[in-house]
């Protein structure tokens, strides 16, 4: 426990020097222009479904856990409550969406390679296909979480009908710690995907475990402290008027890329303290080379 606060503190400190606040700027900034379009196309896509509204609303319930109270109502009023059929509506919130995502990873990239101290050797292309596989590597397990949230209600009831009168208690508690769990571990998931195909270094999984946990471990009491005073404290709106929502979710999307590329930083201070140790002059011995 204390290397682990000791390499916490490095990867602090490190940060700092890495401007990992500056990058998570521009991540925040582009995850903004990725999110709206991103929730048009997914309600509008479920909107074609028999089960479309029922499934609509068990989203919009999921992001009320997690977004700010006015960012919630200014997604149920721009996005969650509208569908279009326009193709050419569809075609252009899908392209801005994906061109916002390939933005953030590619925001989230370069601090991952300052994180590792990585030199800057991608070519420009091959920086560009890299970010836009991670952000079809980063849906893979999103989708599956999206697929606990979504029936997650459904199959909570069911158990519920089927067990005796005095498990019911004990049903319901479990599946809730089940689906919390899968929230966590989905998050945890999505991360060391991240950090293990991001770096031009790809590391073993378990080398990019302990940045994910942390990471995780970040962003999840930040949300929630995040959530509490902006509800219960602060007031956007008092400041930027009808603009206040939009801020209250730049700042939980800022807050989520800090606890990204903190993770990072912990094993990029990892990853220094195992090269010291093969080598004294702590120079890596190859990009490709897995620990």
């Amino acid at each position: 426990m204390f290397r682990f606060l000791t390499h916490l503190r490095s990867a602090t400190m490190n940060a700092l020097a890495n401007d990992v606040f500056d990058i998570a700027k521009a991540a925040a900034y582009s995850g903004m222009l990725m999110l709206f379009p991103a929730m048009l196309v997914v309600t509008t896509v479920l909107a074609q479904v028999p089960q479309g509204t029922d499934l609509i609303g068990t989203i919009r319930g999921a992001f009320a856990q997690i977004l700010p109270a006015d960012s919630m109502d200014l997604l149920q009023s721009y996005v969650l409550s509208r569908s279009f059929h326009s193709a050419q509506v569809m075609t252009s919130a899908g392209t801005l969406s994906l061109f916002a995502g390939l933005g953030m990873m590619l925001s989230l990239m370069e601090g991952f390679r300052r994180a590792y101290r990585l030199p800057d050797d991608w070519g420009f292309w091959a920086r560009r296909v890299r970010a836009l596989l991670l952000v079809g590597i980063a849906l893979a397990p999103l989708a599956l979480a999206t697929l606990v949230v979504v029936f997650g209600h459904l199959i909570e009831a069911w158990m519920v009908e089927n067990s005796a009168h005095e498990l019911r208690l004990v049903v319901l508690v479990f599946w809730r710690v089940v689906r919390w769990s899968t929230a966590l571990l989905t998050g945890m998931a999505v991360l060391s995907a991240l950090y293990h195909f991001g770096t031009k270094r790809k590391e073993h999984w378990l080398r990019v475990a302990p940045g994910a946990f942390t990471g995780t471990v970040i962003w999840f009491p930040s949300t929630l402290l995040f959530g509490w005073y902006v509800t219960r404290i602060a007031d956007y709106t008092m400041f930027y008027g009808s603009f206040g929502a939009g801020i209250a979710t730049l700042i939980w999307l800022y807050l989520t890329a800090v606890s990204v590329l903190l993770g990072a930083e912990l094993n990029g201070a990892l990853f220094r303290e195992r090269q010291e140790r093969i080598s004294p002059s702590g120079a890596p011995d190859g990009p490709s080379l897995r620990q």
